[in-house]
């Protein structure tokens, strides 16, 4: 049984597929706005996969050409991160039966379209790794803020830096609306039963509908507790302003004595 790697990483917030298009020179099999997916070399196994979302997958890739891989698109890449996020997974090839483990798969015969499923399955499992990780952050700083809230009764959060938190998490929430997609499964197993299968039993492997949700309902929660700092915040600006029209109202009055007093 023939072995090959697929390994995908996240490396940026996005990449600009349009641009990178235009100079690498592979065969394109299949292109549109969102992804690219590449056979490298003619008659062999090796493949890339580029998505807009910041994520490369490649099959056949040794370390030195990943290093180098990853060297070239840079350029195109958006916020590139510091620490690359990664997933392996192995492909059996000419196997007895399709079979499915932990980190590898097992298939009678590897069609492009079944390599291309499974990079896209190894990518999709990335993603939701790399918006996980930025949802945890998002609820560790929630916590932080409703721990104050609890001990000294009160929100130790300016109107600016609320602002600026409720910034990043619709941006993480845009994201991951925006790039919803990727979760969908491509047209090819709609019509093919085979791929069918196959998609179905990665996505189980992958836990991929679980985790997604995990991160949908890790946002909402962070989206309630923002719902509440604002309206403390707008009660707290209130109170502020009802002061200063009392103070005003009181310098006034005292005005209007120390006048009369004058006369």
């Amino acid at each position: 049984m023939h072995m090959l790697k697929v390994l995908s990483l996240q490396i940026a917030d996005s990449i600009d597929i349009k641009e990178f298009k235009t100079v690498f020179k592979a065969e394109l099999l299949h292109g549109d706005s969102d992804e690219l997916f590449y056979r490298v070399k003619s008659h062999t196994q090796k493949f890339a996969y580029i998505f807009k979302y910041g994520i490369v997958s490649l099959l056949g890739y040794n370390e030195v050409e990943t290093m180098a891989f990853i060297q070239a698109i840079t350029p195109y890449c958006k916020n590139p991160l510091d620490q690359h996020i990664s997933d392996e997974f192995d492909i059996g090839i000419n196997a007895g039966r399709n079979r499915l483990g932990y980190n590898k798969i097992e298939i009678e015969g590897a069609t492009t379209d079944s390599l291309r499923l499974i990079m896209l399955n190894v990518s999709q499992s990335v993603a939701l790794d790399h918006y996980s990780q930025q949802t945890n952050l998002l609820l560790e700083e929630t916590t932080h803020h409703t721990l104050q809230l609890e001990r000294k009764g009160r929100l130790d959060l300016s109107g600016t830096n609320l602002k600026k938190y409720i910034g990043r998490t619709l941006n993480l929430k845009n994201r991951i609306e925006a790039n919803l997609y990727i979760f969908d499964s491509p047209e090819e197993t709609w019509e093919d039963e085979e791929l069918n299968r196959l998609d179905i039993g990665l996505k189980k492997t992958f836990d991929l509908q679980a985790r997604f949700r995990t991160i949908r309902e890790g946002l909402e929660i962070v989206k309630e507790n923002l719902d509440l700092f604002k309206d403390l915040l707008q009660y707290r600006n209130s109170i502020v302003l009802e002061w200063i029209i009392i103070i005003l109202i009181l310098v006034e009055v005292v005005n209007l004595f120390i006048e009369k007093l004058m006369k």
